[in-house]
């Protein structure tokens, strides 16, 4: 009698929960790609899930021996859905350089497929191989292919995005950006994935998809930031605290000065002559060109207008300290300048 009664009992459970919709659940991870770290030896690992599960990367060299939690963040999409995504970020510390690991992320109810992922060499008696592009988008990506081929052929020791991605992140209610970052994580899972702003770039969706650090710090800063790779000291930066009001001294937050004070610092210590001797090449990227092929652009070049004086301008600072190569996007053509300063041509003749 009492079996009787424990099967009643269960077939009535059974009958109860076929009768119910489930519901879909979204735990599988997506939109995985990498950037660098504090350090050379840490990588952080960031994707998203649509439903908030634990944020979990195993990894280790030929097997996943070692596990390490990390942390993830509610963002909303400011689109009329207020779509909720979940994002996920693991820093990976004490790599070894110049190593290859295998890795995959996610957590009890759903692990990503199995990915590589290559640590810097070390010193400076090298030569990085970067890809470095703007304005890639969604549609027409024709660089996309061989770019995810190159890739996942360890290529690359970076890849560098200058501003404009997706066309546009946010929309779609931000299905845009997913697609696009679904698209590049055959290349962004396998070697980090760094960026900086775009005039096309919706700010939240930037500052929340991306993980981006300067070497030596331990704030994720998406917006500027450097970092040494071989024999050059990199720095990334934003064109638009020019362009937004509500970046611009005048009207809003010191953000455009914060900036250039962290520039004009970076610049110095990348100078100093123990720097300077280790890693002779100082490479800037940032989206809107000072110089195009029939424009100007003095906001950039000479800096915003107060009053009667122009602040900020980029042009003077990079040359008082010696920037050697300078890479933009923008402008959807490429091009290639002769050394220019202040509207001059300099060749070897002059």
């Amino acid at each position: 009698m009492l079996i009787l009664h424990f099967v009643f009992i269960l077939i009535v459970v059974v009958l109860c929960k076929s009768d119910d919709k489930p519901s879909t659940a979204y735990y599988q991870p997506q939109q995985i790609h990498l950037s660098f770290g504090a350090s050379k030896s840490e990588i952080i690992v960031t994707w998203v899930t649509f439903n908030k599960t634990e944020s979990i990367v195993k990894y280790g060299i030929n097997r996943l021996n070692t596990s390490v939690n990390g942390s993830v963040t509610l963002f909303t999409d400011g689109g009329t859905e207020k779509r909720l995504l979940y994002i996920h970020r693991v820093e990976l510390i004490g790599l070894e350089l110049g190593v290859k690991y295998q890795y995959h992320c996610g957590s009890r109810e759903g692990w990503s497929s199995l990915y590589m992922l290559t640590t810097l060499k070390e010193g400076v008696d090298w030569s990085p191989k970067i890809a470095i592009y703007g304005d890639l988008g969604n549609v027409l990506a024709e660089s996309l292919a061989p770019l995810q081929e190159e890739a996942q052929e360890g290529v690359y020791d970076m890849i560098m995005h200058l501003g404009d991605f997706a066309y546009d992140l946010h929309d779609d209610n931000a299905r845009v950006g997913d697609e696009f970052f679904r698209q590049i994580e055959t290349m962004a899972a396998y070697v980090p994935y760094q960026a900086c702003p775009g005039n096309h770039d919706n700010f939240s969706n930037y500052d929340n998809r991306f993980s981006l650090k300067s070497e030596g710090s331990t704030l994720i800063n998406n917006h500027y930031w450097s970092y040494n790779i071989g024999p050059a000291h990199f720095i990334s930066f934003s064109t638009e605290f020019y362009y937004y009001e509500k970046y611009k001294i005048e009207t809003g937050p010191e953000q455009l000065k914060y900036q250039y004070d962290w520039l004009e610092n970076d610049l110095k210590e990348a100078n100093k002559p123990e720097n300077r001797e280790k890693r002779p090449w100082i490479v800037t990227m940032g989206h809107r060109p000072p110089y195009g092929l029939n424009s100007m652009d003095d906001k950039i070049r000479l800096g915003i207008k107060v009053n009667e004086s122009r602040l900020y301008g980029l042009e003077d600072l990079f040359y008082r300290h010696g920037v050697d190569i300078q890479f933009w996007a923008h402008e959807h053509i490429y091009a290639r300048l002769w050394p220019i300063y202040n509207n001059t041509v300099f060749n070897d003749t002059q």
